[in-house]
């Protein structure tokens, strides 16, 4: 039986880490890119991941991802004084594409969940409580998916504020319950905000 080189099969493996990416799959993307691309396109996907690994990072005030200490939303001067709590930077995006909603986002970076061994220590919960105060936010609307876990964690943070001068909403269940938010379509999102209510 042929073997490939090592030098491929280990680009085979690479391929595998992405998600959704099977062996079989990989393989095809690791031949394509043998036989298929120029030198100077490899070496540009090339440059582009050692580009991104030195200059993306997460913004210090929401968790975005950004090349500065800022990202775009937290630099902006237009945004309004409501906060939406998110799972992801991907959360972010899809909401940013439905262009009705001008506030500002907290990116926790995964959700509350026992069984996976998250605790709320190890979300981006500490800076959430200080960027409500110091930016006088008069809304806070919990964006976390209809599952246990995003239930769970929209609970802990309706806790939080229990007694606070801050409104707190979840985004109404346009969204079908056990869906994640990245795979739902702009109208969905745009219902969703909608149909927010109070917690």
């Amino acid at each position: 039986m042929m073997r490939y080189p090592s030098s491929l099969t280990k680009l085979i493996e690479n391929f595998q880490m992405y998600p959704g990416i099977g062996p079989k799959t990989a393989e095809r993307l690791a031949l394509f890119t043998i036989q298929k691309l120029s030198s100077d396109k490899v070496k540009s996907f090339s440059d582009s991941l050692k580009e991104v690994l030195e200059k993306i990072k997460k913004c210090e005030i929401c968790g975005n991802i950004t090349e500065g200490a800022l990202c775009d939303i937290c630099s902006s001067p237009t945004r309004d004084d409501i906060l939406m709590v998110v799972e992801s930077v991907k959360d972010v995006l899809v909401f940013e594409k439905t262009n009705q909603y001008n506030g500002r986002y907290h990116v926790l970076g995964d959700l509350i969940s026992p069984l996976n061994g998250v605790s709320p220590e190890d979300i981006n919960l500490k800076t959430l409580i200080s960027r409500v105060e110091k930016e006088k936010i008069r809304e806070i609307i919990i964006a976390t998916s209809a599952n246990i876990e995003g239930e769970m964690t929209a609970l802990y943070i309706k806790n939080i504020f229990e007694g606070k001068d801050v409104s707190i909403t979840r985004i109404g269940y346009g969204l079908p319950v056990g869906g994640d938010i990245e795979y739902a379509d702009e109208v969905t999102l745009i219902k969703s905000l909608e149909g927010r209510k109070k917690l």
